[in-house]
């Protein structure tokens, strides 16, 4: 089941990068006061999954359209849950390390397959959207952020609040900066360190956000990871920084530097990341 201790890379689309359907139905889903905020999100999403599975294990159900909703200005953006992917990852996740027997009574065959067919289609990209709108926009990682996910997004960007109920660490950014930023990470990394794990990783990343409309915004959401991390940590977190002043030492061969940086980083939040082992 997907996780509370998650954090998102979201992009969000003006109603202009839909279809001419879609964009109707988004301005009736915003009027009608049905959008809900990235704080509370995520626990619906994962109720809507949980009920989802627990309905007979036939089939996947078909869920109701759902959107984070975000307003610049006089541009409205939308950025779609895409619940029935979800359901897919969950139904699979759960045969994961499960002996067939359980897996089958679990997980019937039947819905495992179906649920595997739309994993496959949505990480192909097969079933793209009118105008190339990506099926997907929002990555989830459990326990910790991708250290990649940092090269797209600038410290000024950081919004804070630690307020009890309204916890959140966020960045939010024009796609065209985070694309930017990504292909100059790219220029370093593979200057420096060649066809490495973390080049491919930023790579991917970038060919994801040139799948999207030109005026969309970028997202890095700590989500339920602050309810880990106390005050003091959110407030000092620079991971961003750190992420820059590294790739900023490769690009003059400090590898010292850069090093520093990227230990410092993967301290921080393997710390995180053993929580889980906890929980």
């Amino acid at each position: 089941m997907p996780s509370l201790f998650a954090a998102y890379l979201r992009v969000y689309e003006p109603l202009t990068a839909f279809d001419r359907d879609r964009q109707t139905f988004w301005r009736r889903y915003v009027q009608s006061g049905r959008a809900v905020t990235p704080l509370d999100g995520p626990g619906r999403q994962r109720t809507a999954v949980i009920e989802a599975l627990g309905a007979g294990w036939t089939r996947l159900p078909d869920l109701p359209d759902e959107a984070y909703v975000l307003q610049v200005e006089d541009t409205l953006l939308v950025c779609p849950w895409n619940l029935r992917l979800r359901v897919a990852e969950a139904a699979l996740n759960a045969r994961d390390g499960v002996p067939s027997v359980l897996a089958d009574a679990f997980v019937p065959p039947i819905l495992a397959g179906q649920a595997k067919a739309v994993v496959e289609d949505w990480r192909s990209g097969a079933r793209v959207l009118e105008h190339g709108v990506p099926r997907v926009h929002e990555q989830i990682a459990t326990w910790g952020v991708p250290l990649r996910w940092f090269v797209f997004v600038s410290p000024d960007e950081r919004e804070l609040s630690v307020e009890p109920g309204r916890r959140m660490l966020r960045y939010r950014t024009e796609i065209s900066k985070a694309r930017r930023r990504a292909s100059r990470g790219l220029s370093v990394l593979r200057k420096s360190v060649g066809d490495a794990p973390i080049t491919e990783a930023v790579e991917e990343g970038a060919r994801w956000l040139e799948e999207f409309h030109p005026r969309s915004v970028v997202e890095l959401d700590y989500g339920g990871l602050v309810d880990l991390l106390p005050d003091d940590k959110l407030n000092a977190d620079d991971s961003p920084e750190l992420v820059a002043k590294g790739l900023a030492a490769l690009s003059r061969s400090d590898g010292e530097a850069a090093t520093e940086a990227y230990e410092s980083l993967v301290a921080r939040w393997r710390a995180v990341q053993l929580l889980e082992r906890c929980n």
